[in-house]
């Protein structure tokens, strides 16, 4: 498991981008979810945390492609490819991910 922040540096509403190789990010939602995917959009090269957060899916801030958080699948807009989708640990006040044991999808092929 990957320490992300403890449960109050991560409001609802907010995201929270991890420098790993590749970048993954958590979101929590205004319902109280916690999700986390890859964070580069699909499309282009975006950061997913730094787009708008609505319910269950995040928008690109580059293109407006949209992205569901439970599923990484695109809108079909823009983006084509989805994302990877990675579980979320809640546990002695602290948000944690556990990366997916797939591998990274290859947008350029």
């Amino acid at each position: 498991m990957i320490h992300v922040c403890s449960l109050a540096e991560l409001p609802r509403g907010s995201a929270r981008r991890l420098p790993l190789r590749p970048p993954v990010s958590v979101f929590h939602t205004e319902d109280g979810e916690y999700f986390a995917i890859d964070d580069t959009c699909t499309h282009q090269d975006a950061s997913l945390a730094d787009g708008w957060l609505e319910g269950c899916e995040v928008e690109c801030p580059l293109h407006a492609a949209i992205f569901d958080l439970r599923t990484g699948e695109p809108d079909g807009m823009l983006a084509r490819e989805p994302v990877r989708t990675h579980h979320v640990v809640v546990s002695d006040e602290a948000v944690y991910v556990v990366l997916s044991d797939t591998e990274q999808l290859d947008a350029a092929s």
